[in-house]
């Protein structure tokens, strides 16, 4: 196996929350088993004196097993003197071009990032149900002001996530979460069910492994195609997968670890959730020169695995 890209996190700002990933790493129980900390672990750990660990993006982790969990993210629209503003906040239903800024604590628009994962600036938008999904690369203007298409199939509530990191050399990477709203009537769909496999395009992802409240654990993602190991997989964003998790409620915007490892067909993370709750896990993973997203239902804190023998392919994901 080639050795794998192992990269910082997506969003540098949130502090043992998840956001993306990469890799492939050791094998893991079934969602809903108690999982132990994966090797490689990212400002999860405490340090050999008994301090808490610094994940090397700017702010620290936390002990694995602590009491406290993290603070998740994305939920504020203004935070460390830097603001998401949309000058879309109602786009219409179908496919429409959204446009927004990041400006900073002046009200002057931010125009200089730092590039990760090949980009400047990441951007996320899903339903309030989750499940809607649309991770995009906006164009961002000589001004400040990015823009990108979105194909938004139903109306209702949606909430915006943009991930950066501003340029300097003491920057910390930032996430900021905005509602939209797609005027029309609202047919919300239910949470789709916790399983532990997802069918997209005829490639079948298996979940092993399993969130806890407050800790570091382990998922591993393993990508097969008409019963074989899907070996060959080819970097996105400079790596093997990307991973998003969601928080059921208020969509707080959560951040995994990156283990190493690569090309397939596993793909590992470390992530700790923040909170008992149920949590919607979005894997973008590239073959065959195409972006596929395969989507799970986690609970994080509940005992019950899922069935070994399930799959689903629900929920509209793209990529822009």
């Amino acid at each position: 196996m080639n050795t794998g890209v192992k990269i910082t996190a997506f969003a540098a700002a949130l502090a043992a929350t998840f956001g993306t990933a990469y890799g492939v790493g050791a094998g893991v129980g079934p969602v809903g088993e108690p999982a132990k900390a994966a090797h490689g672990e990212h400002a999860a750990a405490a340090d050999p004196g008994g301090a808490k660990a610094d994940g090397g993006d700017g702010h620290a982790g936390h002990e694995e097993g602590a009491a406290s969990a993290p603070a998740a993210g994305g939920l504020q629209v203004s935070e460390g003197g830097y603001t998401l503003v949309m000058e879309t906040p109602r786009p219409e239903r179908g496919t429409s071009v959204l446009t927004f800024s990041i400006k900073d604590a002046k009200g002057g628009k931010v125009t200089a990032y730092t590039t990760e994962h090949g980009k400047e600036l990441h951007f996320i938008v899903a339903s309030r149900d989750l499940t809607v999904y649309r991770h995009l690369h906006p164009v961002r203007a000589a001004d400040g002001t990015w823009s990108t298409p979105v194909d938004l199939p139903a109306a209702g509530g949606y909430k915006a996530f943009a991930d950066f990191k501003p340029a300097g050399k003491n920057a910390k990477g930032v996430t900021l979460g905005v509602d939209l709203s797609v005027p029309g009537a609202y047919a919300p769909r239910p949470l789709p069910a916790a399983e532990r496999t997802a069918t997209v395009d005829g490639y079948q992802v298996t979940l092993g492994g399993t969130l806890v409240p407050g800790r570091a654990g382990e998922l591993k993602l393993t990508v097969t195609r008409n019963g074989k190991p899907v070996d060959d997989l080819e970097p996105y964003l400079g790596a093997y997968g990307h991973l998003v998790a969601l928080r059921d409620g208020d969509l707080a915007y959560l951040h995994v670890h990156p283990n190493e490892g690569g090309p397939g067909p596993d793909v590992s993370f470390t992530a700790t959730a923040p909170s008992a709750g149920t949590y919607r896990l979005f894997l973008d993973f590239q073959h065959e020169g195409k972006v596929r997203t395969a989507a799970f239902t986690v609970h994080a804190g509940q005992a019950t695995a899922v069935a070994d023998e399930s799959s689903h392919d629900a929920g509209d994901h793209t990529h822009g």
